[in-house]
């Protein structure tokens, strides 16, 4: 069963990762997908190819979301192609991580400008053709470290924060206007920069986390198929933890 037939859905940060998961699932599930990334053409390109199999749409646009801008012009592109943008998933972030004490202003400015400006600059370019086709989900991928804090993330723990904030006033300023807004909140997620780590470590993380394991990007994209879907046409204002069990309450 496709859940987003008809779609369109305009995805950031999708060469790799969680983004890349999210846009393959959303293919598999029948949705065109708009695509951003910052410096590879070749992964693009590749990604490209592999969601059109599917038989979707698919167009990698190189944008940088955290410029006011250049957030305009990618969704009156992706518009002109697509004719509509009914999903859009602000998926695309950076790390700068250190201690407080140590941290630079450039690093802190940088991961707010990236993980949260960005976040702000897309979902007003969207909200007028939302506005205009009386519809449209709007998915913020936040952190379990925006619910609960980390110690060495200020800069990322308040950008990701910021994002619960602005997912729960967006869902009250657009529900009458049939937008909804929603967060999901991942744990910890294996992806190609885990697998780089010390494998004790990473087991330690993972025995730490009530199932016993990390999660995978399928996790999360099939969360967003949900949220993006008719299925969840009655939530809105919600953060969703998708992180086997790490925040209970």
């Amino acid at each position: 069963m496709k859940l987003l037939e008809n779609k369109t859905a305009l995805i950031t940060g999708a060469t790799r990762g969680i983004g890349k998961g999210i846009a393959e699932t959303y293919a598999k599930h029948g949705a065109n997908v708009a695509f951003t990334y910052s410096s590879s053409v070749k992964a693009a390109q590749i990604l490209e190819k592999e969601l059109a199999s599917y038989g979707i749409k698919a167009k990698g646009y190189q944008s940088n979301a955290a410029e006011f801008d250049a957030a305009q012009e990618l969704a009156a592109e992706v518009l002109k192609e697509f004719g509509s943008i009914d999903v859009l998933i602000n998926n695309a972030g950076i790390t700068k991580d250190n201690l407080l004490m140590r941290i630079s202003e450039e690093d802190f400015d940088k991961v707010i400008e990236v993980n949260l400006k960005s976040v702000f600059n897309l979902t007003k370019a969207v909200i007028r053709p939302m506005m205009k086709q009386r519809g449209g989900s709007i998915i913020n991928m936040s952190s379990v470290v925006g619910v609960q804090g980390n110690a060495g993330q200020t800069n990322y723990a308040a950008s990701k924060a910021g994002m619960l904030g602005f997912t729960k006033s967006v869902a009250l300023e657009l529900g009458s206007r049939n937008i909804r807004c929603n967060a999901i909140a991942p744990g910890f997620i294996e992806t190609e920069m885990t697998a780089t780590l010390d494998e004790k470590v990473v087991d330690g993380w993972r025995q730490s986390i009530p199932l016993k394991r990390g999660g995978q990007p399928e996790d999360i994209a099939n969360a967003c198929v949900f949220l993006g879907s008719d299925m969840a046409a009655y939530i809105t204002g919600q953060t969703l933890n998708v992180d086997g069990g790490m925040i209970t309450a």
